[in-house]
Formats: structure tokens, C-alpha cells, sequence
């Protein structure tokens, strides 16, 4: 009899045991599940980035207004923008067509920038590797900055080297957020910025700090843009000019992208460069060979 009950009393204790462990492996598994969050800023980004690459095609109206806190003025631009991708072969397009300086009249002015566009005129000039072409019907005046060199056939290519329109326009416009997010963890420190849950917005907002590394170190100190929700790409972009003078407030660019058309079609010939009758010809920049390795991205005065 004895002998049976302290088999029984065995048997419960090793039951509850069992029990126990268990239940303590279960809570701390279920601990551990709630302590490893997934990151908001890498799930923000990897869907920036699945949106970016199944980018085709981008239009839409843009504004571009700069302010100069320094001498309390403000510009504003108005236009249209094109982005075309097709396999290896990209091109980007922005027409400007108003401008406005402060509180006075908005006037027609038409200032155009196009990369990877194909000439209509014809040039006595081989244009290899990438062009930014700036065509200034105020000025009646044309550039030709060389932005990237040929690939070489008999070399590797780079995957590092930027190539995309979006990149390479990015130092006389800071338009960010288009091409690839490995680019912006490599350039920025990013933070996603928490609005009220009460007052729920129809964007994500991310701010970028400038690496002190960065290729945008000498342009910008910090960038803030907003993604659109629905279409997950950006919507708008605040960026603040790098100063020599500590004491200096930086300009302030501001870009807005208004009603976006993605992934539809585009005519070849809106990426067409045409010089208009009565300008003079064009001015052609190409990389210096000390520009070559470094950031190739030609400065304007815009």
C-alpha cells in the first residue's frame, strides 16, 4: 500500500513538472516573440523598394519652391515630370513651365532638364555615356553635362555606378525615395516619424540625416519625405542646403509631386531634345578625368 502511493506521488510530481517547464518554456518563447519586433524603418523601406522596382513609368504635375531664409525670398516652379524604364535604358524628364518670386504674379517661364534623352537636332557631337541636357528659353541657352562615362565592353559592370535618372538628378533637384533603398540606408541615417493616431495621415514620414561620408555631404544636411500609402511612393520631399556659415540658415527645397500616373504608357518623343530656332549652341561639359570615381553629379545654379 505505502509503496503505491509513493508511486502515485512520483508519478503527480513528475506530471506538475512537466507541467511547469512547459508553461515557463511557452512564456518565455512567447516573451521572446514579443521582445524581437520587426524594425518600422525596414518594413517602411522594403516596401518603398518593391514599389520602386516594379516602377515602368512615372508623370505627374510637379512644384518646386525654394526658400532662402537668409533673404527672405521664395521662388516657386511649376511643371511637369516624365520617368521612362525600360530594361537596361531610362530617361527622365522635367519641364518647368511657370515661375513665381514671392507674393508677385506668377509668369510663363520655360526651363527644361532632360537625361537620357534622345537628340531631334542634330549635333556634331557623340554624346556617349549619360547626359543631363538644361535648356533655358529665358537665356536661350543649352548644357550638356556628361553625368556618367560608356560602360567599358571588356569590364564588369558596376553595380555600384549609379545609372538611373532618379540617382543622378539628385544634386540640381533632391529627389529621393525612387531608385534603390540600399542607397538611402548607405547615404542616411533614417527615422520614421510618428504623427498622432487621433489625426491618422495619408503618408509615412521619413527623415533622413546626411551620413558625414555622404555624396550628398556637401548639398544637404537633412531630408524629410512623405510616401504616399496608397501608391508607396513619394508624395513629397523637404530637403535643407548645406552651409559654409554655421550661423546661416540653409535653403529650403521643397518638392511636390501631384496627381502621380504610374506604369502608364509614355511617348518616346516626350524625352525628344530639340533646340529651338534662335539659341545659341550648345555648351558641352564632360567629366574631367579627376570627376571620373567621384560624385559625378553636375552642380546648377538652381
Amino acid at each position: 500500500m505505502n509503496k503505491t502511493v509513493i508511486k502515485v506521488v512520483l508519478i503527480l510530481l513528475a506530471t506538475v513538472s512537466n507541467c511547469l517547464a512547459g508553461s515557463c518554456a511557452k512564456s518565455l518563447d512567447s516573451q521572446c516573440r514579443k521582445e524581437v519586433k520587426p524594425d518600422p524603418v525596414e518594413k517602411v523601406l522594403k516596401q518603398l523598394g518593391e514599389k520602386t522596382a516594379e516602377l515602368k513609368s512615372y508623370q505627374c504635375l510637379v512644384e518646386y519652391e525654394v526658400n532662402q531664409p537668409t533673404f527672405e525670398s521664395k521662388t516657386l516652379r511649376k511643371g511637369v515630370l516624365y520617368y521612362k524604364k525600360a530594361g537596361k535604358d531610362s530617361a527622365l524628364r522635367i519641364n518647368f513651365a511657370t515661375f513665381q518670386q514671392d507674393d508677385e504674379k506668377q509668369e510663363k517661364y520655360i526651363d527644361q532638364y532632360i537625361i537620357n534623352g534622345s537628340w531631334l537636332t542634330k549635333i556634331d557631337y557623340r554624346f556617349d555615356g549619360i547626359w543631363l541636357t538644361h535648356i533655358d528659353h529665358q537665356l536661350k541657352s543649352v548644357q550638356c553635362h556628361q553625368l556618367a562615362e560608356p560602360n567599358d565592353p571588356n569590364e564588369p559592370a558596376d553595380a555600384n555606378k549609379p545609372t538611373d535618372p532618379f540617382d543622378l538628378v539628385t544634386q540640381n533637384f533632391p529627389i529621393v525615395g525612387f531608385t534603390k533603398v540600399e542607397d538611402l540606408k548607405k547615404e542616411f541615417e533614417i527615422e520614421l516619424v510618428l504623427h498622432s493616431e487621433t489625426e491618422p495621415l495619408p503618408y509615412i514620414h521619413l527623415h533622413l540625416k546626411v551620413k558625414p561620408d555622404s555624396v550628398y555631404k556637401d548639398d544637404y544636411t537633412t531630408i524629410d519625405f512623405w510616401i504616399d500609402k496608397k501608391l508607396g511612393l513619394p508624395a513629397r520631399i523637404i530637403a535643407v542646403a548645406t552651409t559654409e556659415d554655421a550661423n546661416l540658415e540653409g535653403d529650403i527645397y521643397q518638392l511636390k509631386f501631384i496627381k502621380p500616373e504610374i506604369n502608364k504608357k509614355i511617348d518616346k518623343k516626350v524625352f525628344g531634345i530639340k533646340i529651338p530656332r534662335g539659341f545659341g549652341k550648345p555648351e558641352i561639359f564632360p567629366l574631367k578625368k579627376d570627376e571620373k570615381n567621384k560624385d559625378t553629379r553636375p552642380k546648377t545654379n538652381d
